[in-house]
Formats: structure tokens, sequence, C-alpha cells
């Protein structure tokens, strides 16, 4: 059973990165572009906010301010969504 230290090391190692470079790409569209659509704009603030909760999860985990099986449910939930994309594309 996946643990808080799985689902950190899953937020370090794949999550987090994967948003980042996410929001790189999106960046680089909208400067290529040089100026964002609404949709643009929506799916960036969108980015921000899913990566600044993940931040604020592995904050919480490392406070030990979530249980084990919280960490468990939330593991499975974002292999889940990761699995279901083919890969990382989809957190």
């Amino acid at each position: 059973m996946a643990g808080c230290e799985d689902l950190k090391e899953l937020l370090e190692i794949e999550v987090i990165p994967d948003v980042e470079e996410m929001i790189d790409e999106l960046f680089e569209e909208i400067a290529e572009a040089k100026e964002a659509n609404e949709d643009s704009k929506a799916e960036y603030a969108e980015l921000q906010e899913l990566r600044s909760s993940f931040l604020a999860l592995l904050s919480d985990i490392e406070d030990n301010d979530v249980s084990e099986e919280e960490c468990s449910e939330i593991y499975k939930e974002l292999v889940k969504m990761i699995e279901s994309e083919g890969g990382s594309e989809g957190v």
C-alpha cells in the first residue's frame, strides 16, 4: 500500500515537474503567438493553480499534516490519472 513517502516521491519526481513542463510549453506557445487568447490564459491559470495545490500538498506531507490513509488515496488517484492519459500529460 502506497503511503506518504510514495506520494511525496511521485509529486517530486513526476507530477510537479510534468505540470511545470506543461506551464513552460504553454508559456512558449503564448510568447511565439505574441499574445494569449482567453483559452490560453485560462489554461495557464489552471496549471498555475494545480502546481500550487501540489506544492501545498507536498508541504503538508513534509509537515506530517496528511495521514497515511489520505496519502494512499491521493497516490492511487494520481496514478490512475497518469495511466488513463497514457503518461503524465494528463496530470
